[in-house]
């Protein structure tokens, strides 16, 4: 629970002090989708995930818990979706490949790797750590969770931070599923 520090102030010829309350094996996860449909406001759909309950529990998500939010996505948005997926090795994983395949609704396109620009959800993380979270010291891991979730939540309800994220990354929404190209014979 280290705080990232944005900025700070001291006297002239000292080093500041940031004091932290320690670490701990607690950890939470957040997974994150942006949703942009043509005419429609952007939405952020996300899940936390907290691993405090139970210690020898699986630190990340799994392929299941990005499947899971593909469905809610799906059944909240009431249409098709296209994700744009990174190279977390979960997203690549079999089951979720064969979960794509049998889906009608849902198309995948693989970001390159080490592209986290060309991914708008990073700029939610990016406005969390400059925001909120900046120079913050969390009590306890509540405090954490709170504060997260508040700051997801003022994100979600503004889209023009959502549309913002996408873009900074240079992408563009169409109307039409992109289609691969076919060489001329």
């Amino acid at each position: 629970m280290t705080p990232p520090c944005a900025r700070t102030w001291g006297r002239r010829g000292r080093t500041p002090l940031i004091q932290v309350r320690g670490r701990s094996w607690r950890r939470l996860s957040i997974a994150a989708m942006a949703c942009y449909q043509p005419g429609e406001r952007a939405r952020l759909i996300w899940r936390p995930k907290d691993y405090r309950r139970f210690k020898h529990e699986r630190k990340s998500f799994a392929w299941t818990d990005y499947r899971d939010l593909a469905v809610c996505a799906h059944l909240q948005l009431g249409g098709p979706i296209v994700l744009l997926w990174d190279n977390l090795n979960t997203h690549l994983a079999a089951g979720m490949r064969r979960f794509e395949a049998e889906r009608d609704w849902l198309t995948v396109y693989q970001l390159p790797a080490y592209a986290p620009d060309l991914n708008p959800v990073e700029g939610f993380w990016s406005l969390l750590r400059r925001g909120l979270l900046a120079n913050t010291a969390f009590a306890d891991a509540d405090h954490l969770v709170r504060t997260v979730r508040r700051g997801l939540r003022q994100i979600q309800y503004r889209p023009a931070l959502i549309d913002g994220c996408l873009t900074g990354t240079g992408l563009t929404i169409s109307d039409r599923h992109p289609t691969p190209s076919r060489k001329a014979q």
